[in-house]
This record gives structure tokens, C-alpha cells and sequence, in this order.
């Protein structure tokens, strides 16, 4: 893992925000089967190009000029992590599991704003750009991400295969080796794309993976 266990399960007992209170245990998981419950913190690997999904304090010169987003080579980088956040409104809680067409939100743990889509034109490929925006108090509906899951499992896994499309444009979240060449140099652009391809496919990848909450 990028981080040593205790220093990102730290990240997670005191950084989570207010939301769903904090977390009492968690584990780092690298086997197959794993559940990814509310409250996980992950990276989010790009299976063709094996990138991590990432942004940083950089804004974008074009577009939004919101914060940026990409896909970045390097496993170590502590930008790439996300936390799985449920969106507002519903009874859904830190532990529980998340179902296949769930509509979830991700939050980008250094900087605590939310991955994000509209229409403006992303700076490489003029698809949809992907951004970053908001706080711990400000997030809407351009921050909803409806999981997909491929093949036929029910609920999201560290070993499946899952697609997310945003809500308010329908594209889904992609990536390619389309690389930019000047301030995120060789990191790949992300956006988003309305049609279903092979480039828009993710796996969960490192992170600490909270349990399920038991039912009682």
C-alpha cells in the first residue's frame, strides 16, 4: 500500500468528516471477495492502462478552472486516495455494503472535495470534464456517480469489475493514454464519455476496507 497501514487507518478514524461518525475498526484487505462498505478509503485503478484515478490542488487552465483530475502511474502517490461516501438523504451508513445501481459519491481524501462532472470540455479530448469540487459542507448533484457493476454480482467487491456513469450527464468516468505534457506531465487525462467502452472500466485497487456492519 501506498501508506503504512497505521498512518492511512489514522486518515480514517479522524478524517471522514461528520457525516457518519467515525470509524471504530477498519483493515487493510488485498484479498479477492472483499466488500467495499460506506466509509472505505481506496484507489480506483483504470484496468487498461492500470493508472490510479487521482487530483491535486491544481486547477484546470480551461474549462471549469475547478480542480483537476487524472490518472496517475505511480501506486505510491497519496493524492489517489477516495473515500466512498453514500449520497445525501438516504439511510445508507458507514459499513453498510453497496448495491449494483447505487448512486454513491467519492471523495478525494487530501483535499475533501468530490469527484465531479458537467458539460464543460475536458482540456485533451473535448469529452466531459471530470473535476473535482465543493467541501465537507458543499456538494450536488454533479458529484452523483451511479455504480455499475459488470458481470453478475449484486454488491460492489475489491475483485469486480465496475463501471461509474454520471448521473447528471450520463457519461461514464474514463481514462486513456492521452497524457498531458506540461503541468500534470504524464499523468493520463479522465473524463467523461456517454458510450460504453472498454476504457471505461475500474477496479478497486489499495486502500483500507472498512468491515460490514452487522445487522442486528
Amino acid at each position: 500500500m501506498a501508506l503504512p497501514f497505521f498512518v492511512l487507518a489514522l486518515f480514517v478514524l479522524f478524517g471522514l468528516g461528520s457525516d457518519h461518525g467515525s470509524a471504530s475498526s477498519a483493515h487493510a484487505a488485498n484479498s479477492e471477495e472483499v466488500q467495499i462498505t460506506y466509509g472505505t478509503v481506496l484507489k480506483l485503478m483504470h484496468e487498461r492502462t492500470k493508472f490510479r484515478l487521482h487530483s491535486h490542488d491544481v486547477p484546470y487552465g480551461s474549462g471549469s478552472g475547478q480542480q483537476s483530475v487524472t490518472s496517475f502511474p505511480n501506486v505510491e502517490d497519496s493524492n489517489s486516495y477516495w473515500i466512498v461516501r453514500p449520497q445525501p438523504g438516504t439511510s445508507a451508513k458507514q459499513g453498510d455494503t453497496i448495491k449494483s445501481g447505487t448512486i454513491i459519491r467519492l471523495q478525494h481524501m487530501k483535499t475533501r472535495k468530490w469527484l465531479h462532472s458537467h458539460l464543460h470540455a475536458s482540456p485533451i479530448s473535448g469529452n466531459l470534464e471530470v473535476s473535482c469540487f465543493g467541501s465537507e459542507s458543499e456538494s450536488d448533484t454533479g458529484d452523483y456517480w451511479r455504480l455499475l457493476i459488470e458481470g453478475s454480482g449484486k454488491t460492489w467487491k475489491q475483485d469486480q469489475r465496475v463501471r461509474l456513469q454520471h448521473v447528471d450527464t450520463s457519461g461514464y468516468l474514463h481514462s486513456h493514454d492521452k497524457k498531458y505534457t506540461r503541468i500534470a506531465g504524464g499523468q493520463q487525462e479522465v473524463c467523461g464519455i456517454r458510450d460504453k467502452r472498454a476504457d471505461n472500466v475500474w477496479l478497486a485497487a489499495e486502500g483500507v476496507y472498512l468491515p460490514v456492519t452487522e445487522s442486528k
